[in-house]
């Protein structure tokens, strides 16, 4: 597999190499974000993944999703992102988890580090807090939908982020503060103001594989081919580059 990833140890060198083939890292939400997550780590070497999506590719994916093409439409999303990863890395291991994500705390157990993509607030808020508790390094994406400049991207600590007024992200500190979690949780965010046409939302209502029967109000945001993607990318050269943090 050295020819595979000689690239990558042209920069970070062998060792570095060797020692993200030993890491686990669990991606949670696979669409525009966690996609392209997932499969940067893939292709960084990381040696084993944990994959949560509970969806199937719709055509509205296809502006922005690695999973979504025309041929991949009405196919689960771990079923095509799982194909993918292994044709990247065939030595690659992978726990799929074809389900909704409310509260399932064991799911990180294990992991070197988490990455949310997650768009459901609820669901977003406990495995944020889940990570937290559990003193897992978790970064997160807050501030992908109804933008157009990835350049306007930027990493910080949830504490620091300059736009908190952006009706999502504000929502997710006010719910994360009720739990007493203020910083300590590393976000993707973004300074452009975000921007739709019109205001789109929906009643879905999802069964998870234990029989729990859940319903939200889901807001379709405006999304564009360019920030989702740049998001997920940002995610994992952070997380790779923490994991291999003091390596030379």
């Amino acid at each position: 597999m050295s020819e595979r990833f000689s690239r990558n140890e042209l920069y970070w060198g062998a060792e570095a190499q060797k020692l993200l083939g030993t890491k686990h890292v669990a991606v949670f939400g696979l669409g525009g974000v966690g996609g392209y997550c997932a499969e940067s780590l893939a292709r960084a070497g990381i040696g084993r993944l944990t994959i949560v999506d509970f969806d199937k590719v719709s055509e509205s994916n296809i502006n922005r999703q690695t999973a979504a093409l025309t041929s991949t439409i009405d196919k689960k999303k771990t079923d095509i992102i799982a194909k993918r990863l292994i044709d990247i890395n065939p030595k690659i291991k992978l726990n799929i988890i074809d389900d909704f994500y409310i509260n399932e705390a064991g799911l990180i157990e294990g992991t070197d580090f988490t990455a949310d993509a997650i768009d459901t607030l609820r669901s977003k808020i406990s495995l944020l807090e889940n990570c937290y508790r559990a003193g897992i390094p978790v970064i997160s994406s807050l501030g992908a939908g109804n933008r157009i400049a990835p350049e306007m991207l930027y990493i910080c600590d949830i504490s620091e982020i300059e736009n908190k007024n952006a009706p999502f992200i504000s929502n997710c500190i006010y719910q994360l503060k009720k739990l007493g979690i203020e910083k300590g949780i590393t976000v993707v965010a973004s300074r452009e103001k975000p921007y739709s046409r019109e205001k789109i939302s929906t009643k879905e209502k999802i069964t998870t594989k234990t029989g729990e029967k859940i319903e939200f109000t889901k807001i379709t945001p405006a999304s564009t081919p360019f920030v989702a993607s740049c998001a997920g990318i940002f995610m994992a050269s952070y997380i790779v580059r923490k994991l291999i943090e003091g390596i030379k």
